[in-house]
């Protein structure tokens, strides 16, 4: 498109190494308006706004390319501007908060220099201010094209050039119809409307002034992160890049990081590697590991592409890759919640202009970069908020769990692969009981003891002490102190062990491999128990929370004691690493 082609423009100053004089402290923060390529117009639309509004200012912001906005604000002072004068219809619906280093010298008003004076008081904005305010929006004061003269230089656009008007409406809010390139009624209509909202006369043609006023402010959203065609000749990947919100970190197959400038928090990565299917598909399952893709959000794996999406509270993530000769290629863009818009024109573009050039990351670069267990190709991956242990119960794979394991957890699974849904809990007692969404062929399930053990008898318990670190459960031995809590509740059983915090939820078990119950966690408060001081929740407690959900368990009498190596076999089997996530 001819229009967003003009505007990036903008990224020019980063090539040329523009020098910015304004503060460096993020909290500085203007309101941007508009952005211009001609100073001429820039200076007209400045004196415009400066006709009823307060703290207007005109900036260049490199690449011969000019903003208006309103400012210093504090970051907060800011958004109530925005949120205000939009509502008021005074300033453009597109306008956004900027932050002071987007800015380079100053040409409105004349002579001020307010990028490093500090933030200033937000100006009255109250119905009587609004209500004594002249039109919605500046109205240059220069000589313009007559409606004929208008008429005549619309004849000169493309086909393609009178669709991109229409789009930049249609995105604006005025127009509803198809994007067909003819001017007809609707379309009209449309642009008189946007002649109006902006205090030009509601001709319903477009002067060549307008129409460029109507594309920089369809476009603000690219010339706010400069956006520029890269090219990586190591990585074999050229595309639109927001080179003023990113830039190249390092190497790490097969991923090229670009960290974000600011502490938006706007990141990127390239993805390029040789490979096969097999290698596309192993990259769609480990980038599900990783922070940056977040559980909720769409996945899709086609024959030899995927795309991913994740979003959180923090921030948005869309990922795709592709297989093509041998080579895989694609990008990720991390973006921060709550700049959907920004972030939708931005990605729209990216995949649009993602081109493939010849060659692919070598898997050898990046060689020299720390290595860490936690992470992959530089990339922390995911982990959940805490892990505790649980046991299967039945041939569905029904585990019994500690509430600790499952309290606010967005998402829950077992052993890190296997989704599962809380089906109960009894909070008194302290036990949860969970359901796998598919169902599972667990190796073995706990059969309860019926008869009541002896007191000083051994115990063993079962679990991920550290909470999954050592990829298989720990056993720990200890001897059964009472069969009652320390205030005689009956439906607990006291121990004497030293357990770890990722044992809560696992079984304990009798010398032949019999269950007598469900570790609890160590209590927490003011009363600080000796370390060896543990309890369960008993067998029988344990089978009346899951007759109450309609389900039932194995019992076994007295068994021989089991050898070391059964009794780690049972336990095992039985046993599951019960992760809850944020």
């Amino acid at each position: 498109m001819k229009y967003w082609i003009v505007a990036l423009a903008l990224i020019v100053s980063a090539l040329t190494g523009t020098t910015r004089v304004a503060a460096q402290n993020s909290d500085v923060v203007f309101v941007q308006l508009e952005a211009h390529p001609s100073l001429q117009t820039a200076q007209i639309r400045a004196q415009g706004y400066g006709n009823y509004l307060a703290d207007v200012n005109g900036f260049s912001l490199g690449g011969g390319w000019y903003g208006i906005a309103l400012g210093p604000y504090t970051r907060d002072d800011a958004q109530q501007v925005l949120l205000v004068y939009q509502a008021e219809r005074r300033i453009p619906g597109n306008a956004y908060i900027a932050e002071a280093r987007t800015f380079v010298n100053q040409f409105y008003p004349v002579g001020a220099n307010v990028l490093n004076q500090g933030t200033i008081a937000v100006p009255g904005t109250t119905q009587a201010a609004t209500e004594t305010a002249p039109t919605p929006a500046p109205e240059p004061q220069v000589a313009d094209e007559t409606p004929a003269e208008a008429r005549r230089s619309e004849r000169n656009l493309t086909a393609q050039e009178r669709k991109d008007l229409q789009i930049a409406m249609k995105w604006a809010g005025f127009y509803t119809a198809g994007i067909d390139g003819a001017f007809g009624p609707g379309t009209r209509g449309a642009m008189a409307a946007w002649q109006g909202a902006n205090g030009y006369e509601e001709t319903g043609i477009l002067t060549t002034l307008q129409r460029q006023v109507l594309m920089d402010q369809y476009n603000a959203p690219l010339i706010s992160v400069g956006m520029a065609l890269r090219a990586d000749g190591q990585i074999g990947i050229e595309m639109q890049m927001p080179s003023s919100a990113v830039r190249f970190l390092r190497y790490e197959p097969p991923f090229a990081h670009y960290d974000s400038i600011s502490d938006d928090g706007i990141r990127m990565l390239l993805i390029s590697q040789p490979g096969d299917r097999r290698t596309l598909y192993g990259l769609y399952d480990i980038m599900q590991t990783l922070e940056i893709v977040p559980l909720e959000g769409e996945r899709e794996r086609k024959e030899n592409s995927f795309v991913l999406e994740g979003r959180n509270a923090r921030f948005t993530s869309y990922t795709e890759a592709a297989l093509k000769n041998g080579e895989i290629k694609g990008f990720t863009l991390i973006w921060p919640t709550g700049d959907e818009e920004r972030r939708t024109r931005v990605l729209a573009l990216m995949r649009e202009s993602f081109t493939r050039l010849e060659g692919v990351l070598d898997p050898a670069a990046g060689g020299d970069n720390v290595q860490n267990i936690d992470l992959i190709s530089g990339l922390t991956v995911r982990k959940p908020r805490l892990s505790r242990s649980g046991f299967f119960v039945d041939g569905n794979g029904t585990v019994v769990t500690t509430t600790e394991a499952v309290r606010g957890c967005t998402r829950v699974t077992l052993d890190d692969s296997y989704q599962a849904e809380v089906a109960g809990t009894d909070e008194t007692l302290g036990v949860a009981v969970l359901s796998p969404v598919n169902r599972l062929a667990p190796a073995a399930v706990a059969q309860f003891r019926q008869s009541s053990p002896r007191l000083q008898s051994g115990v063993t318990v079962s679990g991920y002490s550290f909470e999954g670190k050592l990829g298989a459960p720990t056993l720990t031995f200890g001897k059964l102190e009472d069969l009652k809590g320390l205030r005689g509740e009956t439906d607990l059983t006291r121990l004497a062990l030293n357990v770890e915090t990722g044992d809560a939820g696992g079984p304990v078990l009798d010398a032949g491999g019999a269950v007598l119950g469900m570790l609890l966690p160590q209590k927490t408060g003011t009363q600080k128990l000796p370390a060896n001081v543990n309890f369960a929740a008993n067998g029988p407690a344990i089978g009346t929370v899951l007759s109450g959900l309609g389900l039932s368990t194995g019992s076994v009498d007295v068994r021989d004691s089991a050898t070391p190596d059964a009794l780690l076999r049972i336990a095992t089997d039985m046993t599951v690493l019960v992760s809850c996530w944020d």
